[in-house]
């Protein structure tokens, strides 16, 4: 089975610094694209940022030059090390594999609180 687990929130001061990971097992994120999300209670789920299964990223705009997404796959682990945070970084972050075809999963998601 495909599971997705994020780690690494917390409540942080603005202007501060956080790195999430999301451990993956059952998927081999080497070979599949990921990205991350972010979700405010009662909101959408956002796109953040994604990685290529070549390594090539893409951020949005909201957060470009300040967050980097990454991948240590002797860990299978993908990485959102975030950097200058302010108060709308505040969200539920989740990570998942990019889809073109076939299942896409989800992990339960890491609070990010940043105080003003």
């Amino acid at each position: 089975q495909v599971q997705l687990v994020e780690s690494g929130g917390g409540l942080v001061q603005a202007g501060g610094s956080l790195r999430l990971s999301c451990a993956a097992s059952g998927i081999f994120i080497r070979f599949t694209s990921m990205a991350w999300y972010r979700q405010v209670l009662g909101k959408q789920r956002d796109l953040v940022a994604t990685i290529g299964s070549a390594g090539s990223t893409n951020y949005a705009d909201s957060v470009k030059g300040r967050f980097t997404i990454s991948r240590d796959n002797a860990k299978n682990t993908v990485y959102l090390q975030m950097n200058s945070l302010k108060p709308e970084d505040t969200a539920v972050y989740y990570c998942t594999n990019v889809v073109s075809a076939g299942r896409q999963y989800w992990g339960q998601g890491t609070q990010v609180t940043v105080s003003a």
